[in-house]
C-alpha cells in the first residue's frame, strides 16, 4: 500500500504543479489537465482494487466537484478549480478530498486575507462586513454592501490553496 500512495502523491504532485504553474500565468486551469487527471485516477484505481476502486474514484470526483460547485456557481471561482478538485478526488477518495476541500478552505481564507492586505484592500473589507453585521444584529435584516470595482478586479488563483489543501491532507494522512 505505501507504493499505491507514493504513486498516487507522484501523479498527483505533478498534476498540481502544472495546474499552479497555469493558474498563477494565465488564471486558467485547462480541460486538457483535469480530464485525463480524472480518467488516469479512475483506471488506477480500478486496475488496482476493480470495481470498488472504481467506485472509489467516481465517488471523490462527484464529491471534490460537489464541494466547489455552489462557489463556481456564485462567481467565486473558476470552473477550472472545481474540475481540478474533482481529479483531486479521483486520486484521493470520497473522504480524503473532503479532508483536503476543508483544509483548502482553511487555506483559501487566509491566501485571501494576505491578498487583500497586500493590496491594501483589508481594512475597507472588514469595515464593509462590520457595517453589515452590525445593520444584521440592528434590523434583522442581510444587507449586502457591495466591494468598490478595484476590490473587484483582485483576482485569486485557488489552485494554490488546493494544492497545498491537498499536499497538507498527504501530510496529516497518518495522523487522520
Amino acid at each position: 500500500m505505501i507504493i499505491t500512495d507514493l504513486n498516487i502523491f507522484i501523479l498527483l504532485t505533478t498534476l498540481l504543479i502544472i495546474a499552479v504553474v497555469n493558474d498563477l500565468r494565465f488564471q486558467k486551469i485547462p480541460n486538457i489537465l483535469v480530464f485525463p487527471a480524472m480518467v488516469v485516477s479512475i483506471a488506477y484505481h480500478s486496475w488496482f482494487s476493480g470495481l470498488e476502486g472504481f467506485l472509489f474514484s467516481i465517488e471523490g470526483i462527484g464529491l471534490g466537484m460537489a464541494v466547489l460547485m455552489a462557489f463556481h456557481l456564485f462567481g467565486g471561482m473558476g470552473a477550472g478549480d472545481v474540475k481540478l478538485m474533482g481529479a483531486v478526488g479521483g486520486f484521493l477518495g470520497p473522504k480524503g478530498v473532503f479532508i483536503a476541500f476543508l483544509l483548502t478552505a482553511l487555506i483559501g481564507g487566509i491566501y485571501s486575507l494576505a491578498m487583500l492586505a497586500f493590496h491594501g484592500y483589508l481594512r475597507g473589507t472588514l469595515k464593509r462586513y462590520g457595517a453589515m453585521l452590525k445593520t444584521f444584529m440592528i434590523t434583522r435584516k442581510i444587507v449586502y454592501i457591495s466591494t468598490s470595482n478595484r476590490e473587484s478586479s483582485l483576482r485569486l488563483c485557488y489552485g494554490v490553496p488546493i494544492a497545498l489543501g491537498t499536499f497538507l491532507t498527504f501530510l496529516l494522512k497518518s495522523f487522520i
